[in-house]
C-alpha cells in the first residue's frame, strides 16, 4: 500500500447536470493545494436543496465518467445513486467513514454552498465526520460570514491556517482555499442548449458530444 493510500480523500458532491469546468477546475486546484490523494465526485440521486435534475441519474453518471476519464486522482463514487431517499451529505459521510476508518475525509465546498451549510440536514455532524475545504474567490473576507451567526461560530472554532493539519486528523478542521474563479453554471449551459447555442469550452468535449448525441436538455 503506497503512502497515497493513507492520504486525505476529497469529497465533491453535486447533481452534475451536467458536469462542467466550473466543477473540474476547482476540484483540481483543491486536490493539488491540499495534497489530496484523490477526489471522489459523488452525484446526488435526489438533491435535497434543488429540483429534480433534468438528466437521469445514469446520464449524469455517464457524463461524469467521460469528464474524469484519464484524470489522475479523480474518481466517481456511486453510493448516493444506490440509496433511497434524499441524498443527504451527512449520511454519505457516515457511509464513507465506515469504509475508510480514520482516514481523513475532506468535504469540498464552494463558498455559496458553505454559506448555506446550516440549512443542510444534520449539518452539525458534518464537521465531526470530515474536514471542510471551502473554495473561495479572490478578495473573500471573513466579513462575508457576519450574517450567519451559527456558521461564524463553527468557522471560528474549527478554522486552521495550515492545510497539512488535514493530513494529521480524520475530521474537524475548516480551511479556506483561494481558487481560480470560473463563472460557469449548469443552469446557464442547459439554457444555452435549449436556445440552440453552443456551450463548447464550458465543459469537456466528450460531455458535450454525449449531450448532443443523446439530445439532452
Amino acid at each position: 500500500m503506497s503512502a497515497s493510500d493513507h492520504g486525505p480523500i476529497g469529497i465533491f458532491g453535486g447533481t452534475f447536470d451536467p458536469i462542467h469546468y466550473g466543477h473540474l477546475r476547482p476540484a483540481l486546484e483543491l486536490r493539488d493545494q491540499l495534497a489530496l490523494s484523490e477526489v471522489r465526485f459523488i452525484p446526488a440521486s435526489i438533491p435535497p436543496h434543488r429540483g429534480k435534475p433534468s438528466a437521469s441519474a445514469q446520464q449524469r453518471l455517464a457524463m461524469l465518467r467521460l469528464a474524469l476519464q484519464g484524470i489522475e486522482g479523480m474518481t466517481v463514487d456511486e453510493r448516493e445513486l444506490s440509496r433511497d431517499g434524499p441524498s443527504y451529505m451527512a449520511d454519505t459521510l457516515r457511509s464513507l467513514r465506515s469504509d475508510v476508518g480514520t482516514r481523513p475525509l475532506v468535504l469540498l465546498l464552494g463558498l455559496d454552498a458553505f454559506l448555506g451549510l446550516t440549512t443542510w440536514h444534520d449539518w452539525r455532524s458534518i464537521i465531526e465526520l470530515a474536514h471542510i475545504a471551502v473554495a473561495t474567490r479572490p478578495g473573500w473576507a471573513s466579513e462575508n460570514l457576519q450574517e450567519h451567526r451559527e456558521l461564524t461560530q463553527l468557522w471560528r472554532e474549527h478554522l486552521c491556517e495550515d492545510a497539512m493539519q488535514l493530513h494529521r486528523t480524520s475530521a474537524g478542521r475548516i480551511v479556506m482555499v483561494e481558487v481560480t474563479p470560473l463563472a460557469i453554471s449548469a443552469t446557464a449551459i442547459r439554457a444555452q442548449l435549449r436556445q440552440g447555442r453552443s456551450p463548447r469550452f464550458l465543459l469537456p468535449d466528450p460531455v458535450l458530444d454525449y449531450i448532443e448525441r443523446n439530445r439532452l436538455y
